[in-house]
């Protein structure tokens, strides 16, 4: 039987107005692992880097259309899309992530103050995203 190794990484975005949650996949597109937050005003800067190190063949960016941050989502993706021309972008349903998110953080037996840290919630509901665009290509 022959597999496809890939070798590249999909990197999923949980864009906010003031911080953005980051996760990437291993380089065979297994495993979603949360990577980092960073300030939104920042992220350009550090996906350019980031890209310019790591091999990424997809960028997924979660949105919920009646969300009001779809407004400052669109333009993000389009100047993605024109900084980062050779790597597809795709938009993925993030409605129900913040939930998930405080949810796996109580499964997880975080304390309150944890729980609280709302980079930590950025990161967690970017690789729940990453992770559901993943079983979603398995189906």
């Amino acid at each position: 039987m022959y597999f496809c190794r890939r070798m590249s990484r999909i990197l999923a975005i949980d864009y906010g107005r003031k911080r953005t949650g980051i996760a990437v996949t291993d380089p065979m597109q297994i495993i979603a692992n949360g990577l980092t937050t960073v300030p939104t005003h920042e992220l350009m800067d550090f996906l350019l880097k980031y890209v310019a190190q790591e091999k990424v063949e997809r960028i997924v960016v979660g949105h919920n259309e009646y969300s009001e941050n779809m407004k400052y989502i669109k333009p993000f993706v389009a100047q993605l899309k024109k900084k980062l021309p050779d790597i597809p972008v795709e938009l993925v349903d993030e409605r129900f992530t913040s939930v998930l998110a405080h949810q796996a953080m109580l499964d997880g037996g975080l304390k309150k103050k944890a729980r609280q840290d709302k980079a930590l919630v950025d990161e967690i509901s970017a690789t729940i995203i990453l992770q559901s665009y993943l079983e979603s290509r398995r189906m």
